[in-house]
């Protein structure tokens, strides 16, 4: 019997131990890069949300056909919420999209299947629990640990970011704390209670910085006291730290992780620099982003959906398209008068398919 139940709790000889790349790992990987990806101290720069608003104008002007649901103040809050948190969730209900302030989502095969959405309200906030087929969620910069969540360009960028960050916080403490136009300036020995009175007598002394020296003090430092008797100025010199060489590159970093060129905030940039900023800002990274959202909203809102925003922001180039029409009708006029099919002639630069038809 005593040996029976030794056997029983027995150990045994070989423990087997889970990898590192298991379940628990991947859903710590999953809920660090979620905690991680808000809360940048660099969305309060100028510049970031100069960026932010260009996306959300952009969004909030675009063309939306097939469906009422997505009207221009929910298209806005959808441009804010993917600049700055990179994802956006919204409550499909009968009057329309109800954005959520905050979720959790249970998903099946790295798909959502179902939301517990968090609903801002005046008086406080209220719960609810929906399928995935009743919620609206577009996410960008998915990572492979947690494809049902999307993260901001400022993550995917935090080095630039906290750069920025570190700098505009620099000069705004060197502003705030040097300084900035308070000088020491000589003056013949005196009385203590004369000098603390001429000490008294100055304004705007910043940090009491502002002092007096006489040729006493000047003496026991082992100085001459009849040498280098000028005024010291104490504004610190921000030139020889190039902070403007810096705040710019930061700030241009900072705005192409949104995709809007850095030329974009260069003092310097006229008209035409302006117009191609636009062009790469809207085809290069909202139109994209307006696919994303048509199919989302296709899939849940049942129909085709389409999000125009390359026509109300005109980001193309209206010379350069009335000239390359004159140069098709020109062309396909002169193959029409030398016995040339035209549309054999369009087929073979590649014009008589799908987009690239003109």
């Amino acid at each position: 019997m005593t040996l029976g139940i030794l056997s029983i709790f027995k150990r045994k000889d070989v423990e087997t131990r889970s990898s590192g790349a298991n379940y628990t790992a991947q859903i710590m990987a999953a809920r660090a890069s979620y905690i991680t990806t808000g809360g940048d101290v660099a969305e309060l720069t100028s510049v970031v949300q100069a960026c932010v608003s260009l996306w959300e104008s952009v969004l909030t002007g675009a063309d939306v056909t097939g469906t009422d649901y997505l009207d221009r103040r929910t298209m806005g809050l959808l441009g804010r919420s993917l600049a700055l948190r990179g994802e956006f969730v919204g409550i499909i209900d009968g009057d329309g999209i109800t954005p959520a302030m905050d979720w959790e989502v249970s998903t099946r095969g790295g798909n959502p299947v179902a939301y517990r959405c968090s609903v801002a309200e005046a008086g406080g906030a209220r719960s609810e629990t929906r399928l995935a087929g009743e919620v609206l969620h577009i996410r960008i910069g998915s990572d492979p640990a947690s494809p049902w969540a999307g993260s901001p360009p400022l993550r995917r960028a935090a080095l630039s970011a906290n750069l920025l960050h570190e700098i505009e916080t620099a000069l705004r403490d060197t502003f705030r704390d040097a300084p900035i136009g308070s000088q020491v300036l000589p003056l013949p020995d005196s009385t203590p209670e004369d000098m603390q009175e001429m000490r008294s007598a100055f304004r705007g002394r910043r940090g009491r910085t502002l002092t007096i020296e006489g040729t006493a003090q000047a003496t026991a430092a082992g100085m001459n006291p009849q040498l280098g008797q000028k005024r010291e100025d104490l504004t610190p010199d921000l030139g020889k730290a190039q902070s403007a060489q810096l705040l710019e590159s930061a700030r241009g970093a900072v705005a192409e992780v949104f995709g809007v060129p850095r030329a974009y905030f260069n003092a310097a940039s006229t008209g035409p620099v302006f117009r191609e900023c636009q062009r790469a800002v809207v085809q290069y990274t909202l139109s994209p982003l307006a696919k994303l959202i048509s199919d989302e909203a296709s899939t849940k809102l049942g129909g085709a959906v389409l999000i125009d925003v390359e026509t109300p922001t005109q980001a193309y180039d209206t010379g350069g398209r009335a000239r390359a029409l004159s140069g098709i009708i020109k062309a396909l006029s002169e193959a029409e008068a030398a016995g040339i099919d035209p549309e054999k002639a369009m087929r073979l630069v590649g014009w008589d398919k799908g987009e690239n038809t003109p």
